[in-house]
């Protein structure tokens, strides 16, 4: 298992007074300490002609404008020896346009690169977006600090979710304590503090608080204001101190110049703790929904502070369930009053405090460092795979395309009760009713649509597939039912293993996608109860769509030890298939094959990557390999396994009957091996199983119906299948959403995705 031993960072550093720089000394002080093991250096930005004296850590320094000197950066630390480089990605501390110049460093890198991005943009320009995608392709893996970052890198950059890690900002481990002693010690005894901290910028909504002072001190008379921190220094360097005296002349025509103190200071970590501890409400009012991150905010409720913010995006995720109070933007009144009532209810501001205080241990810089070392090392996994190639022989240049979204015939197949299983040619055909098989991967499409930032179903059509769901779940025997009559009477008391594995798919993917946060609650919950009973189950493809269930649901739910610890279990179960039953010419899980192939290796793949466990990955990689290569056929195009499957080693596949499942199954699992390798033959190997939809298949016969939508049921030896079921036109809506994605990030990365040694 490849270690991080020797480890750079790449960013602003102490003595830099800014977020970015105390940040990286943070964290490498951080594991410095956690793991005495660990060489760390840093290397520092440097803004200007400014020159710092920065600590032996430092072991180069870039101007930002100065190429040759990330160059010479880059082949110190190529020649170093270092096992991983921790960018620290912000765009205004590199040089050139929207920072483009650090590509000159990471370019040249020999070692994975983990990015921590401390900005993702909803809206980037085409300048920001093209840079920010540069940089992602070169890393290995990439960092943010809330789900909405993740979110964001997936649906606006096209980002992969296998490759992005969600690490909370750290904050000092220190034990909960009153305000008094601080108070005392920091001359406030007497007084009701409320406190912002932080480098003072026209964005951070001073001038707000300022206003809400006088509804503050009519209901708390003894209120101040403590405004602690100097001035930007791009501020500085730009106006002066001229924005600090527009809100002290602002203090003053308001008559509280008394009651509002600025510290023009730059403190220690052992002084600002003292601040925050002395506080009794901190408030960030910052004006800017599109804050990624606020080290002050996660500082202060770190220490168990009760917070009044605006609605940022991280205040949104942190405060969130009672943890703090979130007011309107630049809105004064609302401001001033909830303060003001927060101040009064010493018992509701207690209890947020203790909520926020034991809801902050897993932020500490040290649970933070082991955080950060799980990510390096499974950038360094990553790194050392041996790939596989999906098939001996190169399958030719693929076209990659933007293929439409054509919901008509999807929105057909449905009505109030969930999706129909099938149609008579596209006529939905309710004879044979429901299922929950279909209602699961109906969710699982509303869930990837809202996932990508595709055009949304109708919300009322997704609650209907939940809505099934729930309805299927039989709590007396612990399992789902699968089938359902027409008349919405259940044809019985359970359904099959791999249908309840593949409910639980749905649910994990909800718990982590949906874009209803009570429904996202739902599937959480419904997953929990519904789980474990596949301990009992013998279905390999029960297994394996549990593991990808577990795969979201663990991502959105950390805390579920027992889940994470059920998924290592399932996994080791599927791997010990492979190894029970691989031969030289056979690497599978059993001794034939039959429907949704690419979902086992696949699952193993996920799970191998996520838990950082080489010989799952491996696992994955070479079963996926051996499956992809018996679905080349002689003309190069994808042909999948039929339905007669094979029946013991040795024999050839049937070729019919082809079913779209398999296909969109060899497209997921493809993708994946593409993102957590970077080796293009995956890509190219997606892309040939995703043409099979569209004629380049045995028969030359296109599936899709462009017009409606719809998608026929499969190929017979000398026909296409007309009928148009509810499982075709989910798997070719799922295929082409990924094919989407994976277009959308081929055309605005100026570079392919490197390829890993």
């Amino acid at each position: 298992m490849a270690t991080c031993r020797k480890l750079a960072f790449v960013g602003n550093s102490l003595p830099r007074h800014c977020g970015i720089a105390t940040f990286t000394s943070d964290v490498s002080d951080a594991i410095s300490v956690s793991f005495d093991e660990v060489e760390v250096g840093i290397v520092a930005m440097t803004d200007g002609d400014k020159v710092y004296p920065y600590p032996p850590k430092v072991i180069a320094e870039i101007h930002e404008d100065t190429t040759a000197e990330y160059v010479a950066a880059a082949d110190l630390l190529n020649a170093g020896g270092y096992d991983i480089v921790s960018l620290q990605h912000e765009f205004g501390i590199f040089g050139g346009v929207a920072g483009r110049n650090i590509m000159a460093l990471v370019s040249r890198l020999k070692m994975p690169v983990v990015t921590t991005l401390h900005t993702v943009l909803a809206e980037p320009s085409s300048i920001q977006k093209s840079v920010l995608l540069e940089v992602v392709a070169a890393s290995t893996r990439v960092i943010v600090m809330a789900d909405k970052g993740r979110a964001l890198l997936q649906s606006v950059y096209g980002v992969p979710a296998t490759k992005i890690d969600v690490i909370a900002h750290g904050i000092p481990g220190v034990p909960y304590c009153e305000t008094g002693p601080a108070k005392t010690k920091l001359g406030f005894v007497g007084k009701t503090v409320i406190l912002t901290f932080g480098l003072l910028s026209p964005n951070k909504g001073i001038e707000v608080m300022i206003d809400a002072m006088p509804e503050v001190l009519r209901a708390c008379p003894d209120a101040i204001y403590v405004v602690l921190g100097a001035t930007h220094p791009n501020l500085v360097r730009e106006q002066g101190e001229a924005y600090r005296e527009k809100l002290q002349a602002r203090a003053l025509d308001l008559g509280v110049e008394k009651e509002v103190i600025f510290l023009d200071q730059f403190v220690d970590l052992p002084k600002l703790l003292d601040f925050i501890s002395m506080s009794d409400v901190y408030v960030t009012p910052y004006l800017d929904e599109e804050q990624m991150t606020s080290g002050t905010l996660a500082y202060s409720f770190g220490l168990g502070k009760a917070v009044v913010s605006t609605p940022y995006w991280h205040a949104r995720e942190l405060l969130a369930d009672g943890r703090g109070l979130l007011v309107p933007f630049n809105d004064p009144g609302a401001t001033g009053n909830a303060i003001a009532e927060l101040l009064g209810d010493a018992p509701r501001r207690a209890a947020m405090e203790r909520r926020a205080y034991e809801c902050s241990r897993s932020m500490t810089w040290g649970k933070t460092a082991e955080k950060y070392m799980k990510a390096f090392g499974a950038a360094l996994r990553v790194s050392s795979l041996k790939l596989v190639a999906p098939v001996k022989k190169p399958v030719g240049q693929q076209t990659l395309t933007n293929p439409p979204l054509n919901f008509g015939h999807f929105h057909l197949m449905c009505d109030g009760t969930g999706i129909y299983q099938h149609a008579v040619y596209s006529v939905p055909d309710r004879s044979h009713g429901y299922c929950v098989d279909d209602n699961a991967r109906a969710l699982i499409l509303a869930c990837d649509l809202f996932d990508a930032g595709e055009r949304a179903i109708p919300e009322t059509t997704s609650s209907n597939f939940a809505a099934f769901i729930q309805h299927a779940w039989n709590p007396e025997v612990s399992r789902f039912r699968n089938f359902m009559s027409f008349s919405r009477n259940w044809l019985e008391e359970e359904g099959s293993e791999d249908s309840h594995g593949r409910t639980l798919w749905a649910l994990g993917v909800c718990a982590a996608s949906d874009k209803d946060p009570s429904r996202r609650r739902w599937a959480s919950a419904l997953f929990s109860r519904a789980f474990e009973i596949v301990a009992t189950f013998t279905s390999p493809r029960a297994w394996a769509f549990t593991l990808l269930g577990l795969d979201r649901y663990c991502a959105s739910n950390a805390e579920d030890h027992i889940a994470a610890d059920f998924r290592l279990m399932l996994a080791g179960r599927l791997l010990s298939l492979l190894e029970q039953t691989e031969k030289k010419d056979w690497v599978w899980f059993e001794g034939g094959l039959s429907y949704d192939n690419g979902r086992l290796p696949q699952a193993l793949l996920l799970t191998g990557v996520d838990t950082e466990t080489p010989r799952f990955m491996d696992a994955g990689l070479r079963s996926l390999a051996w499956l992809m290569s018996k679905q080349i056929a002689p003309g190069g195009y994808f042909r999948p396994v039929g339905t007669d499957g094979f029946f013991d080693v040795g024999h050839d596949p049937r070729p019919f009957d082809q079913q779209p499942v398999e296909a969109t199954a060899m497209i997921s699992a493809c993708l994946a091996a593409w993102r957590v390798t970077g080796d293009e033959t995956w890509k190219a190997a997606a892309l040939l199983a995703y043409g099979w939809f569209g004629g380049k298949n045995d028969l030359s016969t296109p599936l899709i119906d462009e017009e409606t939508g719809g998608c026929r049921d499969g190929l017979h030896v000398d026909r296409a299948n007309e009928n148009q079921g509810g499982e075709s036109v989910i798997c070719h809506l799922l295929s082409s959403v990924e094919i989407r994605q994976l277009s959308r990030l081929s055309s605005d990365r100026p570079q392919p995705l490197r390829q890993l040694a």
